[in-house]
């Protein structure tokens, strides 16, 4: 199959988060398994400090945007890999940018207007690059037009004809929402402003636009896919993803373990495996103790979080549970991650006053995250939601028992050591259901007494280190996805 993959950022490119190691990872996996992809996002600043060559390919064009035609411009490059092309969408005026998205935590205003020229552009080039594509693979917001072009422009254009569209969410939160004059920049008929394609309470909302113009729908777990068809995780487009149950569904991201595998990670004071974990942990843990200067405590408990200081990744939680823990428990924490401000000072006046039981590192460091991982006994993700989530897979790879909340993908990869159904999988961690602190810090509870009981806390360890959360698995599944979705492409809209 020749597939064509379009995101507004990929690894090593461009990168904001999960999006960005989706679309770098899976094309490459696609290759492996004898297909054609293609992968295409907008050249930003930051592309051009990617570390691969990039080059122009002498490819202009002129699109319309509104009222006014606007030039641009095609580079080509690769993934690393070297067997994936990469096609990027050069206009300076719209990415030459120091972010993709904003600047002082406030939206750039012609976001829309940016993304409109990506998508038109994008669009343009499978022409002009005189490329095959069976299936076009959007993903998020920032693609939403491009399934409703090929409908409402394409349709019936010799090269486009045959193409079908499977349009991925990465989280629903995010969704494209502006103001409903910018329906003037799409260039498509005022018609398709109504409730049932393109208008979400009065604004043009690009996502709720790829979820009724695409051939299929995915997200990246199943249990993610059922979610959103409710209140509130569907974020108000619920109804939307009701009427198109049939053809939604979802698949877990993959972890590429190139990069996350602690046998040959380069960040790490001492590599191991399953076979070595023990010795391997225990070293780590101390050179990390070390690192974060927290007393070398090798039968005390490190819990270690990671990621953005935000209610959405349970932050919240782990702020009311950590300062009863830091003052009654025997428990270390290691709290690494950038968020919100006022818990920024919160974290920072906790670590301060618990020297001893708590290092805060408010930053977003790779080494470091990489070191949690194999140095921590337990690793914390207490999301509110999670669409798939990456780090409890790493945790798995590490020997790090994951306590989580259950839902999204959290709740499809781990499988909680106590109120398990007698035919579950083996145990590999902890949950909870509820979205409370009193849950997550019985649940807490419960993991440190594993933790003290070492047969089963090594057969916790066993099973999570012996799971294949790799690309290979996802490939395969979208592979699958893909010709279903080619089999029964359709050419309507809903109405």
């Amino acid at each position: 199959m020749n597939i064509l993959l379009a995101t507004s950022e990929a690894v090593p490119f461009a990168k904001t988060g999960g999006l960005a190691d989706v679309c770098g990872a899976l094309p490459s996996e696609l290759a492996r398994l004898g297909h054609q992809p293609v992968l295409i996002l907008p050249a930003y600043r930051k592309t051009r400090y990617c570390g691969l060559p990039i080059e122009p390919l002498n490819i202009d064009f002129i699109v319309p945007i509104g009222s006014k035609m606007v030039t641009g411009h095609l580079l080509q490059s690769r993934l690393p890999d070297g067997d994936v092309p990469v096609y990027l969408i050069q206009q300076d005026q719209y990415f030459d940018r120091d972010n993709l998205y904003s600047v002082d935590g406030k939206d750039y205003i012609d976001n829309c207007e940016r993304f409109v020229f990506f998508c038109r552009a994008a669009m343009e080039a499978i022409r002009l690059l005189d490329l095959k594509v069976d299936v076009l693979h959007a993903n998020d917001w920032q693609t939403g037009l491009m399934p409703a072009y090929l409908q409402l422009e394409y349709r019936g254009v010799p090269r486009y004809e045959r193409i079908a569209t499977l349009f991925t969410i990465h989280n629903m939160a995010y969704q494209g929402q502006f103001w409903h004059w910018d329906m003037l920049l799409s260039g498509l008929d005022w018609k398709h402003f109504n409730w049932h394609e393109m208008e979400f309470h009065g604004k043009l909302n690009l996502l709720k636009t790829g979820l009724v113009y695409a051939d299929a729908i995915s997200t990246v777990s199943p249990r993610y896919a059922q979610e959103i068809q409710n209140h509130p995780l569907g974020c108000g487009l619920e109804g939307v993803l009701q009427q198109r149950r049939d053809v939604l569904s979802g698949i877990l991201n993959g972890v590429s373990y190139a990069e996350w595998d602690p046998a040959n990670d380069p960040h790490l004071a001492r590599n191991y495996s399953l076979k070595s974990v023990a010795e391997g942990k225990a070293a780590c843990k101390q050179a990390l103790q070390k690192e974060l200067k927290l007393p070398a405590k090798p039968r005390v408990p490190l819990i270690g979080f990671v990621g953005r200081l935000i209610d959405q990744k349970g932050i919240d939680l782990l702020a009311e549970v950590v300062q009863s823990w830091l003052q009654e428990g025997e428990a270390q924490w290691v709290v690494l991650g950038m968020g919100e401000a006022k818990y920024h000072r919160l974290f920072e006046t906790l670590a301060e006053r618990f020297p001893k039981k708590l290092a805060v590192r408010l930053e977003f460091s790779n080494p470091l995250a990489h070191r949690i991982q194999a140095g921590a006994d337990m690793f914390l993700e207490p999301s509110r939601f999670e669409p798939c989530g990456l780090s409890q897979l790493y945790s798995l790879k590490y020997g790090t028992v994951p306590v989580v909340r259950a839902t999204g993908g959290l709740a499809d990869t781990i499988t909680s050591a106590t109120g398990s159904a007698p035919d579950a999988p083996p145990a590999n961690g902890f949950s909870f259901q509820e979205y409370s602190a009193l849950a997550m810090n019985e649940t807490l509870r419960r993991a440190c007494e594993a933790y003290g009981q070492p047969e089963i806390w090594g057969r916790l360890i066993a099973t999570g280190m012996g799971q294949d959360w790799s690309w290979s698995r996802s490939a395969r599944q979208y592979v699958e996805l893909y010709r279903t979705t080619m089999s029964r492409t359709r050419r309507t809209v809903p109405v």
